[in-house]
Protein backbone atom coordinates (compact mmCIF):
# COMPACT_ATOMS: atom_id res chain seq x y z
CA UNK A 1 0.00 0.00 0.00
CA UNK A 2 1.45 3.14 -1.12
CA UNK A 3 0.94 6.90 -2.16
CA UNK A 4 1.17 7.88 -5.58
CA UNK A 5 3.45 11.52 -6.23
CA UNK A 6 1.06 11.66 -9.38
CA UNK A 7 -2.31 12.52 -7.33
CA UNK A 8 -3.98 13.11 -10.61
CA UNK A 9 -3.99 9.46 -11.25
CA UNK A 10 -6.80 8.98 -8.43
CA UNK A 11 -8.43 11.35 -10.52
CA UNK A 12 -8.56 9.00 -14.03
CA UNK A 13 -10.72 6.05 -14.83
CA UNK A 14 -7.87 4.06 -15.51
CA UNK A 15 -6.86 3.09 -12.44
CA UNK A 16 -4.44 0.42 -13.77
CA UNK A 17 -1.25 2.72 -13.89
CA UNK A 18 0.39 1.70 -10.76
CA UNK A 19 0.94 -2.18 -12.19
CA UNK A 20 -0.39 -4.63 -9.04
CA UNK A 21 0.36 -1.87 -6.59
CA UNK A 22 -2.45 -1.05 -4.27
CA UNK A 23 -2.61 3.33 -4.01
CA UNK A 24 -3.24 4.78 -1.12
CA UNK A 25 -5.26 8.14 -1.45
CA UNK A 26 -4.96 9.21 2.19
CA UNK A 27 -1.84 7.75 3.32
CA UNK A 28 -1.56 9.64 6.37
CA UNK A 29 -4.64 9.51 7.45
CA UNK A 30 -4.52 5.59 7.33
CA UNK A 31 -1.24 5.61 9.18
CA UNK A 32 -2.42 7.53 12.01
CA UNK A 33 -5.60 5.25 11.69
CA UNK A 34 -3.48 2.06 12.05
CA UNK A 35 -0.91 3.74 14.74
CA UNK A 36 -3.49 4.98 17.02
CA UNK A 37 -2.62 2.05 19.76
CA UNK A 38 0.89 3.01 19.64
CA UNK A 39 1.40 6.03 21.71
CA UNK A 40 5.32 6.98 20.11
CA UNK A 41 4.02 6.99 16.51
CA UNK A 42 2.51 10.70 17.13
CA UNK A 43 1.11 12.26 14.04
CA UNK A 44 4.52 14.33 14.03
CA UNK A 45 6.54 10.74 13.97
CA UNK A 46 4.47 9.58 11.08
CA UNK A 47 4.62 13.00 8.99
CA UNK A 48 8.28 13.16 9.63
CA UNK A 49 8.76 9.69 8.83
CA UNK A 50 6.62 9.68 5.16
CA UNK A 51 8.31 12.69 3.78
CA UNK A 52 12.10 10.98 5.06
CA UNK A 53 12.72 9.51 1.82
CA UNK A 54 13.57 6.31 2.94
CA UNK A 55 11.15 3.26 2.86
CA UNK A 56 10.59 2.33 6.78
CA UNK A 57 8.38 -0.95 7.87
CA UNK A 58 6.34 -0.62 10.70
CA UNK A 59 5.42 -3.34 13.08
CA UNK A 60 1.83 -2.78 14.05
CA UNK A 61 0.87 -3.99 17.74
CA UNK A 62 -2.74 -5.06 16.72
CA UNK A 63 -2.42 -6.32 12.80
CA UNK A 64 -5.50 -5.37 10.50
CA UNK A 65 -6.41 -8.04 8.26
CA UNK A 66 -6.63 -6.71 4.59
CA UNK A 67 -9.11 -8.33 1.91
CA UNK A 68 -8.56 -7.28 -1.21
CA UNK A 69 -11.12 -7.39 -3.77
CA UNK A 70 -10.98 -7.15 -7.74
CA UNK A 71 -14.22 -6.03 -10.09
CA UNK A 72 -14.65 -6.01 -13.14
CA UNK A 73 -18.55 -5.94 -13.21
CA UNK A 74 -20.91 -4.33 -10.24
CA UNK A 75 -24.11 -2.01 -10.36
CA UNK A 76 -23.74 1.33 -9.63
CA UNK A 77 -25.88 3.37 -6.95
CA UNK A 78 -28.09 4.41 -9.80
CA UNK A 79 -28.78 0.30 -10.50
CA UNK A 80 -26.42 0.87 -14.08
CA UNK A 81 -24.35 -2.54 -14.68
CA UNK A 82 -20.89 -1.66 -15.46
CA UNK A 83 -17.83 -3.46 -16.70
CA UNK A 84 -14.24 -2.90 -16.88
CA UNK A 85 -10.97 -4.70 -18.65
CA UNK A 86 -9.95 -7.48 -17.00
CA UNK A 87 -6.36 -5.75 -16.80
CA UNK A 88 -5.00 -8.27 -14.36
CA UNK A 89 -6.10 -11.64 -15.80
CA UNK A 90 -8.17 -12.88 -13.01
CA UNK A 91 -11.97 -13.33 -14.25
CA UNK A 92 -11.38 -16.62 -15.98
CA UNK A 93 -9.94 -18.25 -12.69
CA UNK A 94 -12.50 -16.87 -10.79
CA UNK A 95 -15.13 -18.11 -13.26
CA UNK A 96 -13.60 -21.47 -13.15
CA UNK A 97 -13.81 -20.83 -9.02
CA UNK A 98 -17.36 -20.06 -9.27
CA UNK A 99 -19.04 -22.33 -11.34
CA UNK A 100 -17.02 -25.93 -10.50
CA UNK A 101 -17.20 -28.02 -7.65
CA UNK A 102 -15.28 -27.88 -4.56
CA UNK A 103 -12.85 -30.30 -5.90
CA UNK A 104 -12.17 -28.39 -8.91
CA UNK A 105 -11.80 -25.51 -7.14
CA UNK A 106 -9.26 -26.85 -4.91
CA UNK A 107 -7.42 -28.08 -8.08
CA UNK A 108 -7.76 -24.56 -9.60
CA UNK A 109 -6.49 -23.08 -6.43
CA UNK A 110 -3.65 -25.24 -5.90
CA UNK A 111 -2.91 -25.69 -9.80
CA UNK A 112 -2.95 -28.95 -9.52
CA UNK A 113 -6.10 -30.21 -11.93
CA UNK A 114 -6.87 -33.70 -12.13
CA UNK A 115 -4.10 -34.85 -9.25
CA UNK A 116 -6.84 -37.05 -7.75
CA UNK A 117 -9.28 -38.79 -9.45
CA UNK A 118 -10.87 -39.99 -6.81
CA UNK A 119 -12.22 -36.46 -5.99
CA UNK A 120 -12.63 -35.15 -10.06
CA UNK A 121 -15.82 -33.88 -10.65
CA UNK A 122 -18.04 -36.34 -12.76
CA UNK A 123 -20.54 -35.12 -15.27
CA UNK A 124 -23.83 -35.47 -13.58
CA UNK A 125 -26.19 -38.21 -15.20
Amino acid sequence: LHDTPDKGLFAQANRAQSHGCIRVQRPEELARYLLRGQPDWTAERIREAMNSGKEQVVKLNNPVPVAITYYTAWVDRDGKMNFRNDVYQHDDRTAKMMFTNAAQRRDIATGTQGSDSATTAQPAP
